[in-house]
Parts: structure tokens; C-alpha cells; sequence
């Protein structure tokens, strides 16, 4: 369970800069098509460390082409990919506070049921040197009646 839950927060701490980053792109986007830019210069990423210039017309119906990942790839105009970039990384910040809270609960629970383990494991302890005890000095009490 520990693991499923490192696994979901390590791959929403990777999600969430790329959902901010693509957010702030397509808000300039829309930002320079009020303004009545007609163009938009660019300096992307291609691959680590290899970057690019671009120039984008800004048209009036302005698409923008959005990876949803499972080799999909949608079209929305400015205002549906900002809403739906501003939900999608209100939920993925919910989520990883969510797994975050997850996280530290089991972290507490697990601990919790190893210092209740160990408190066992005391108690047996003591048991088994009680009876250990106990029949140890009646066997001795027994072989001296029986000497005598």
C-alpha cells in the first residue's frame, strides 16, 4: 500500500510542473490574443537541454492542441484548455495533498502496530519466564519432598 502511494505522489509531483507550465503558455497565449498581438514568439523545449524559437500566429478562434497522454490529443479553444489545465491542476494538488495525508496516516498506523508487536512480544516474554520460573521451583520443591 506504502509503495502504490509513494508511486501515485512521485508521478503527481512530476504531472503538476508540467499542468502549471503548459497553464502559463496557454494564458499568454490568450493574454497576447487581447492585447491584439497577431504573433507570438516562443523558446521551447525540445528535449533535455535543446531548446527552439517559434513563432505562432495568434488567430482569432485560436486552437490549442492539448496531450492527454494514451496517445490522445484534443483541440480546444483558449478558454476550454484554461479551464480545463486550471481544474485538472486544482485536482492534481488536492490528490497529492490527499496521498500526502495518506502517507503520514500509514506512517503512523505502521508504527503504531509495531510498538503494539514489540508490547506483545514483551508480554510473551515475561509469560514464558513466569511459567518458566514458576514450574522450575515447583519441580525443585517436588524432588525435595520426595528425598526426604
Amino acid at each position: 500500500v506504502e509503495q502504490r502511494l509513494l508511486s501515485r505522489k512521485l508521478k503527481l509531483r512530476v504531472k503538476i510542473p508540467d499542468i502549471e507550465k503548459t497553464l502559463g503558455v496557454v494564458t499568454r497565449m490568450k493574454q497576447a490574443q487581447e492585447e491584439g498581438e497577431t504573433e507570438l514568439r516562443a523558446h521551447y523545449e525540445l528535449s533535455d537541454a535543446v531548446y527552439a524559437k517559434a513563432r505562432v500566429p495568434l488567430l482569432e478562434q485560436q486552437p490549442v492542441f492539448l496531450w492527454l497522454g494514451a496517445n490522445v490529443m484534443l483541440e480546444y479553444g483558449l478558454d476550454e484548455a484554461i479551464a480545463l489545465l486550471t481544474s485538472n491542476l486544482r485536482m492534481a494538488q488536492q490528490t497529492l495533498a490527499q496521498l500526502v495525508s495518506d502517507l503520514a496516516f500509514l506512517k503512523d498506523q505502521m508504527t503504531t502496530s509495531e510498538v503494539n508487536i514489540a508490547r506483545v512480544f514483551n508480554w510473551d516474554v515475561r509469560e514464558r519466564r513466569k511459567r518458566g520460573e514458576g514450574t522450575a521451583g515447583a519441580a525443585g520443591a517436588d524432588a525435595e519432598s520426595e528425598g526426604k
